[in-house]
């Protein structure tokens, strides 16, 4: 049987997944982070089937999401929005750093994974921590610099006013480069990826994600890619299915040395 569990770690509320006989147990970790404007609980079919197979799952609450939201959030989330990212990788290791202390780990098996914002959390984590052994990204992208810019570049287009100066966006982007995996793939190490991004997607551009995928892939054989033609920016039941078992296989292998 699957128990399901509320906790929180410093200011993190989150859901762990685990089997009752696996309590206090160390198991292989997989931290999921949902997408934007979404919330822990919308990802709990992924963490009932890992933990059915064995894994303990947490799936944190991002920051202005969930139980995260504040009586006065940001004027505008979207101008927030790396801002929460940002966090979302501190949080990653917040989360790691908690079970580790806790002995929840089993050989330093760690996974992260994500859909939309969550995915791009998980390119950054792996750009910022070496002890995640694999990524799961759905419908993100690893190239945040310039998906920033075509952020920016939308909204000026539909004629709103940005409420920070040209100084202010370079200072953005030049930090928004420490995390960036394009430009930080020495930082991935071999470590495998599970890569899904729809064809059709129009929240996440398909073309933000297409150039670097055999680049990300090549150098490791466990590495998946998988696209899609119908789907939009939603992750399909097939995709989903795929992904629990890359998951469940690939959360125990271990890191190459270039």
């Amino acid at each position: 049987m699957v128990s399901i569990q509320k906790g929180t770690v410093e200011d993190i509320p989150f859901l762990m997944a685990e089997k009752e006989e696996n309590r206090g147990v160390p198991l292989p970790l997989f931290i999921f982070i949902h997408g934007y404007t979404s919330a822990k609980e919308h990802n709990l079919h992924f963490a009932y089937t890992l933990a059915e197979r064995g894994l303990r799952v947490i799936l944190p609450d991002a920051l202005h999401h969930g139980e995260r939201t504040t009586a006065n959030p940001p004027r505008s989330m979207d101008y927030d929005f790396w801002n929460i990212v940002y966090q979302g990788i501190q949080d990653v290791d917040t989360i790691i750093n908690w079970a580790d202390e806790n002995t929840f780990i089993s050989n330093d098996e760690i996974a992260v994974g994500g859909t939309s914002m969550g995915a791009i959390i998980t390119y950054g984590s792996l750009v910022n921590n070496p002890k995640i052994n694999a990524g799961c990204a759905l419908m993100g992208t690893p190239s945040h610099e310039e998906f920033a810019r075509w952020q920016i570049e939308r909204i000026e287009k539909a004629g709103h006013e940005l409420p920070f100066s040209i100084e202010d966006m370079e200072q953005s982007y030049a930090e928004i480069r420490n995390y960036d995996l394009i430009q930080n793939q020495d930082k991935l190490n071999n470590r495998p990826l599970f890569i899904w991004h729809s064809e059709v997607d129009t929240v996440i551009p398909y073309e933000f994600a297409k150039p670097y995928v055999q680049t990300l892939t090549e150098n490791n054989p466990r590495s998946v890619y998988m696209n899609d033609k119908t789907s939009g920016h939603k992750v399909s039941r097939h995709a989903y299915l795929n992904a629990v078992e890359w998951i469940s296989q690939n959360i125990k292998a271990k890191k190459e040395t270039v």
